[in-house]
């Protein structure tokens, strides 16, 4: 039984780690949501963040000089869609779907010169689990959540920090209602371009440090189109978590805990009563996505209010038409 919980204990423990960066990226694509922009340009955004990250790691060996040149890359990426969709009234989808493949190329042209080049010993030891004081010593729950990297961590706390911004501060608030209706937000004094611009940006920011996540802590090293998709699951977790911060991190270790279930099982070949049971990796490898497409089928069918997505997602605002 000891050895089971065990065993439980360090898979539950690794799938947080698999779903950190697609948490960043579920979290940025909520904050840019909330005030009405549908971004699909996440995937793009998480593989400058990976790209430009390493570059910087693989230059400076700073820790936080890396992460912070991620951010930056993604809030880049998100400054050129702010531009074309809020300023220009462009259309968010097209935009988003352009900023992906904007990303998928950068981070190629960059990665020429990266692959098989280690990051510095001090790079790797900045993002090395460390123990969280006394919450780390809770039976299970302290080694699966507070053992961790402090890159793990911090999107646990950002995850956290978001819900209470959007839900009890004033400026999160102004956002929602700039998300639900920009035109009352507008008429009530709120500056609506302003709040849009800080959101977008600071949700390609995110984006761009869960990309970093990959390329820094979990490779680390660096490899073409790292994400393998994940800027698109991210997406549909935005819909599964219903726009909730707090939703959004059980999300993202749900899919981490999917993921590390296929990798489990891959090599596993045993026998029921004669018959040779054998996982193909093709079909484990499915098992995320398949239960991703499942739940957002279940969650779009609920009409609650609270599961809805914010009145004005995916359309432009046009001051002169209030």
């Amino acid at each position: 039984m000891a050895e089971f919980l065990n065993s439980l204990t360090l898979f539950l423990q690794t799938a947080v780690q698999m779903g950190t960066h697609i948490l960043f990226a579920t979290l940025g694509g909520i904050m840019c949501e909330k005030i009405g922009n549908m971004n699909l340009g996440i995937e793009g955004m998480m593989l400058m963040g990976a790209s430009v990250g390493f570059s910087v790691g693989l230059a400076t060996a700073n820790p936080i000089a890396a992460v912070l040149a991620a951010g930056i890359a993604g809030g880049f990426g998100a400054l050129i869609y702010g531009i074309i969709t809020i300023t220009l009234r462009g259309n968010q989808v097209v935009t988003g779907l352009i900023l992906t493949i904007f990303g998928t190329g950068v981070s190629g042209f960059l990665g020429r010169s990266l692959a098989g080049k280690p990051l510095a010993e001090s790079m790797h030891q900045a993002f090395a689990p460390v123990s969280v004081p006394l919450i780390s010593k809770i039976p299970v729950i302290g080694q699966i959540f507070f053992i961790q990297s402090p890159y793990v961590l911090a999107g646990m706390i950002l995850g956290i920090l978001m819900y209470l911004y959007f839900k009890f501060t004033r400026i999160g608030l102004n956002a929602r209602a700039v998300g639900e209706n920009p035109a009352v937000a507008d008429a009530a004094g709120i500056p609506v371009v302003l709040y849009k611009y800080i959101h977008v940006v600071l949700g390609g920011f995110f984006c761009g440090v869960g990309g970093a996540f990959l390329s820094l802590v979990y490779v680390p090293r660096w490899q073409e189109n790292m994400t393998a998709g994940a800027g698109w699951i991210a997406v549909a977790l935005i819909i599964f978590s219903t726009w909730n911060p707090l939703r959004a991190i059980f999300a993202a270790y749900l899919f981490g805990a999917l993921r590390g279930v296929g990798f489990s099982f891959q090599n596993v070949d045993f026998s029921i009563a004669g018959n040779r049971i054998y996982f193909y990796p093709q079909l484990l490898e499915m098992l995320p996505y398949a239960a991703t497409i499942v739940v957002l089928i279940i969650i779009t069918r609920r009409k609650k209010k609270e599961y809805q997505a914010p009145g004005s997602l995916g359309t432009p605002y046009f001051r002169e038409e209030r």
